[in-house]
């Protein structure tokens, strides 16, 4: 059900101008719906034609794109894709082709049962699309999948992708206000595949000062430019500069959520707990190839404004490196000790420690139970 709700997101997007950082998970999955269709070699031949087309345009990489081309011309020649007689399956074989030379993970060939409409580029949606995606934003609550306060004052958002920055601005003040009191707030992305770098950034807002801080830089192929990402102070209704923060992560961390990860971890403004993320830096967008194949092709590549690299390939390494499972448990007793190390109250800080040692059995519990 997550991944169903992901490519409808993913779907829904594709109505708008390109999204950066389309949710999207780092592995292939197969797509929900009818599990297949046939497929002969006459449109075999047609989909990679196009998909090599534009790949050529569009990725972020020309010389890779070459690669690319050159790669799945010699199997085309050498009839390796002739014995597939499955759709699904010669998507999930372009995929991992074009991913066997480019090593990009967001870069993917999918099949769609349903036919997929043409468009124009970047072309304006309708009134009625434009409803329907608020009216999805609303029904997963523009990410935010739970907010709540832990014990020992911590607070902790879910957040299972980076949505509509201005739609969901009120539900960002809401989660944010809801968690003004709380002395630390963990940042949970476990479960998030990525989204809008807009969103990102206005997130960020809330964790910073009064001035904008350089968060991340999108350099772009076409017309080769470079498009910055700022927080914008005046956008948020609090500002938490000193709050502790913490962010979880495990191998399905991808895409905004890395860069959400990778902004707070360079500019040291969040520990990072758990897994190391799944890889996938450059951004761009589904194109149409036939009338049930499509392609997500990276059109850009994230820059750090600080260490002008990205975490394309080699993911966001996390600062306290544990399973994912054992993360929040790993959090919340960092956070909790470093409350407890500040605190001067003799009686918060014998109430501290008491939940710190219950955390502490219940993660070596769950450690042991692992072991069986």
């Amino acid at each position: 059900m997550r991944y169903v709700r992901l490519i409808s997101l993913a779907i829904l997007f594709a109505f708008f101008v390109v999204i950066p950082y389309r949710a999207q998970p780092p592995v292939a999955l197969p797509m929900p719906g009818p599990p297949d269709l046939a497929i002969d070699n006459p449109t075999k031949s047609l989909v990679i034609d196009s998909l090599l087309k534009k790949l050529n345009e569009t990725y972020i990489f020309p010389d890779v794109a070459k690669k690319m081309e050159a790669d799945v011309r010699s199997r085309l020649n050498g009839k390796e894709y002739d014995a597939i007689e499955s759709s699904n399956a010669f998507a999930k074989k372009l995929t991992e082709d074009l991913q066997s030379v480019s090593h990009d993970k967001h870069l993917r060939v999918r099949f769609l049962a349903t036919i997929i409409p043409e468009r124009k580029e970047r072309s304006e949606p309708t009134d009625e699309e434009k409803a329907e995606f608020n009216r999805y934003m609303k029904r997963i609550n523009y990410g935010f999948n739970k907010v709540e306060r832990l014990e020992g004052n911590l607070g902790l958002i879910d957040l299972r992708g980076f949505t509509d920055e201005v739609g969901g601005a009120d539900t960002v003040a809401a989660a944010m206000n809801f968690l003004a009191n709380t002395d630390a707030i963990i940042f949970d992305l476990r479960q998030n595949g990525g989204g809008n770098p807009a969103m990102i950034a206005l997130i960020s807002s809330y964790l910073f000062g009064d001035k904008p801080v350089h968060l991340n830089d999108l350099y772009w192929r076409e017309g080769s430019r470079t498009e910055e990402f700022w927080t914008k102070p005046e956008k948020a209704s609090r500002k938490f500069p000193d709050k502790d923060i913490f962010v979880l992560t495990s191998n399905y961390t991808f895409s905004g959520a890395e860069e959400f990860s990778n902004n707070l971890k360079v500019l040291k403004r969040a520990t990072i707990v758990g897994e190391t993320t799944g890889g996938g830096a450059n951004p761009g967008g589904s194109v149409r190839l036939n009338e049930h194949f499509n392609a997500f092709i990276p059109v850009g590549r994230a820059v750090n404004p600080t260490t002008k690299t990205n975490w394309e390939g080699v993911g966001v390494e996390p600062d306290v490196k544990v399973p994912k499972d054992q993360a929040l448990k790993t959090a919340q007793i960092l956070a909790l000790t470093k409350l407890m190390q500040k605190e001067t109250n003799g009686d918060t800080k014998t109430v501290l420690q008491d939940i710190i040692d219950r955390t502490k059995k219940e993660l070596d519990e769950m450690k042991a139970a692992k072991k069986l």
